[in-house]
């Protein structure tokens, strides 16, 4: 029981460094590059992000809900997909889904979609870059 609440003590303090050293890195960046860090850290600096905060919130999420809708439904990709997951929540991989077809550049979204089924598939890297072409296809 002691060594549980040590080792639990011992990665408790490994994981505050952890986000002492990206805090010091970030205020180091701000101090080397003025304003600048920020396009270190944020993809979209200079979109629309802020004028759009909270659109998805207040829409409700129907990206999130039709990606379940066709994980669930007939269609021959979403089967592939469902019988790749077995046992797998299909909650999980929707919500993975999602963030990665909110991707804007088509090339980075496709490879981060084959990585999300690669994760939670069995697959040949041939078949995820087919199921993972298909499925962008399929929701977007």
């Amino acid at each position: 029981m002691v060594n549980q609440q040590e080792m639990n003590s011992i990665t408790q303090v490994d994981e505050f460094a952890e986000i002492l050293a990206a805090a010091r890195r970030m205020q180091q960046d701000w101090l080397e590059y003025g304003l600048n860090f920020v396009h270190l850290y944020v993809e979209d600096v200079d979109g629309d992000w802020l004028e759009t905060w909270g659109n998805d919130e207040i829409l409700g999420n129907s990206l999130l809900d039709s990606i379940k809708e066709f994980l669930v439904s007939n269609d021959n990709v979403a089967v592939k997909i469902r019988y790749g997951l077995g046992d797998r929540p299909l909650f999980d991989l929707a919500i993975n889904l999602e963030e990665c077809l909110r991707i804007t550049r088509e090339d980075e979204k496709t490879s981060a979609v084959r990585d999300i089924l690669a994760r939670h598939l069995l697959a040949c890297d041939i078949e995820l870059l087919d199921l993972a072409n298909s499925l962008v296809e399929k929701l977007m």
